[in-house]
């Protein structure tokens, strides 16, 4: 019998909501991926003991909110930032942004259970429902897919999957290994389906990882300018021309590499005003190309846009960031919303920033092509597979300072290495304040500043991988399986309640 049943719904909920935020600990910093596993298989017999629809999406999202609660905790950093404007929003955020993902996990739970249905029927159903409900979190309304299931496996092999089927894929399997076995404890009996899910799924992440390439070096060396410039300091007239020699320092620095990235808005300036700071940075450069973040005005919009500066110091490549974060970058219904004092976080007028195009490739000279990312980007897979061609490295600029030291420059950086994986591509990343990294296409990092240090490092570019199997299909076979399964398990409940 299932030791859950006859518990009220209130401590279901509450159990279920601390099984959350111990699943979190699988996440960056921490890693603790066999926290995620056994909340996961603790969380099974609870949604099996729930006896009606409604109460199982309440645990659903009590779990959810739980999980998310903890996992997203940085999110109150960057309301800190400038805490007489924006503190006051802080509590709100994390409750509204916890509470409002987990709504995604409450419906899936509702839609999977049924109280007469077998129980190891609905812990796969449950399996399925969740992962779409997944997958909706990363594309529905701009996405939000931070704190995805399978960013608890980055730095282990299994997360060599994500070449072969993505985040969502390794999410999906995630649970496959975990929910089923926890019906059957459950009903204690019956594990041979479930432990054979369990050790299947584990021998295909184990063997695969194992079976990938090895990673080769190229003769580029390529320098990542790290500024270490805190947020409420970064835009100060009197602290601003400090960060700013600091790079041109570092930019000059000897022995000359083949490649230099600066940060994200790493220029003091906009883009139609800065000759003098872009002539100051083609001089320390001594002859060699450059990236670099810049803020750049066109008329009433503005940008968050990356620049590449030749061997000449002259502009070569333009691109503009086009997924904006959302109460970040811009706020919906903006001019609405400044008139009660409420701005995008990082932009001083209602309008906030404006979406550029959309993905884009660089020229880099002899390095190849660069698929640009700013910031937020790099947490989209979607973002990655838009890309109108095969880039020969992913490039990241960020400026993590308003993430806070806590768990969420460490999260942004996980998701830079799945991006990585998912491409077989290396990924240069130059953060403000860190942790700027050199990713080879096994997602691991080869050479990396920490977090809160000023300075720069030379790493060789690993060769890029052939193109990925999930880089050549995408999300498309994970969503058309999952939806295929959704669809034959929803017409069998309904002919067994016929």
């Amino acid at each position: 019998m299932n030791p859950a049943q006859g518990w009220s719904i209130w401590l279901k909920c509450a159990l279920a909501a601390l099984l959350g935020a111990l699943a979190a600990f699988g996440l960056a910093p921490f890693g603790v991926w066999a926290a995620t596993l056994v909340a996961l298989v603790l969380l099974a017999p609870l949604f099996l003991s729930t006896e009606t629809r409604g109460r199982a999406a309440w645990l659903g999202w009590a779990f959810a909110t739980g999980y998310f609660a903890h996992g997203l905790s940085w999110i109150v950093e960057p309301f800190l930032v400038d805490a007489e404007r924006h503190a006051w929003m802080a509590p709100f955020a994390l409750i509204f942004m916890a509470g409002g993902l987990a709504l995604f996990w409450a419906l899936a739970f509702w839609i999977a259970r049924r109280p007469a249905g077998d129980a190891n029927t609905q812990a796969v159903f449950l399996v399925v429902t969740v992962s779409l409900a997944e997958m909706a979190r990363g594309y529905v309304l701009t996405g939000f897919p931070w704190a995805g299931l399978a960013q608890v496996w980055v730095g282990s092999p299994v997360a060599q999957l994500l070449s072969l089927v993505g985040p969502y894929g390794l999410g999906a399997l995630t649970l496959l290994a975990t929910l089923p076995l926890g019906a059957a404890l459950a009903q204690r009996g019956g594990f041979a389906l479930p432990l054979g899910l369990t050790v299947g799924a584990a021998c295909l992440a184990l063997g695969y990882g194992t079976a990938r390439p090895a990673v080769t070096e190229t003769d580029h060396v390529v320098r990542l300018i790290q500024p270490n410039a805190p947020q409420h300091q970064k835009w100060d007239p009197e602290y601003a021309p400090l960060f700013f020699a600091r790079q041109i320092e570092f930019t000059a620095a000897q022995p000359r590499p083949d490649l230099i990235v600066w940060p994200e808005t790493s220029v003091p300036a906009w883009l139609s005003s800065a000759q003098p700071y872009l002539d100051a940075i083609a001089d320390a450069a001594q002859g060699t190309p450059v990236f670099l973040g810049i803020q750049r005005g066109d008329g009433p919009r503005i940008y968050n846009s990356m620049i590449y500066l030749d061997e000449k110091g002259q502009q070569q490549g333009l691109y503009d960031k086009h997924h904006l974060a959302p109460f970040g970058e811009y706020v919906p219904f903006g001019e609405v919303m400044a008139k009660f004092g409420i701005y995008g976080m990082a932009a001083t007028n209602g309008n906030g920033f404006t979406a550029g195009p959309g993905a884009a490739l660089m020229d880099a000279g002899k390095l190849g092509k660069a698929l640009p990312l700013i910031c937020y980007e790099a947490v989209f897979t979607q973002d990655v597979l838009s890309a109108p061609g095969r880039a020969d490295f992913l490039l990241q600029i960020t400026n993590d300072a308003w993430f806070g030291t806590r768990s969420g420059p460490y999260q942004h950086l996980a998701q830079a290495q799945m991006r990585a994986i998912e491409q077989g591509l290396p990924m240069m990343r130059s953060a403000n304040t860190g942790v700027s990294a050199m990713i080879d296409p096994l997602g691991r990092i080869t050479q990396a500043l920490p977090l809160g240090q000023a300075g720069y490092f030379d790493a060789k570019m690993p060769a890029p991988f052939v193109s990925t199997v999930y880089s050549r299909n995408g999300d498309v076979p994970v969503f058309v399986l999952l939806a295929a399964l959704f669809a034959l398990f929803w017409r069998n409940a309904r002919r067994a309640h016929a």
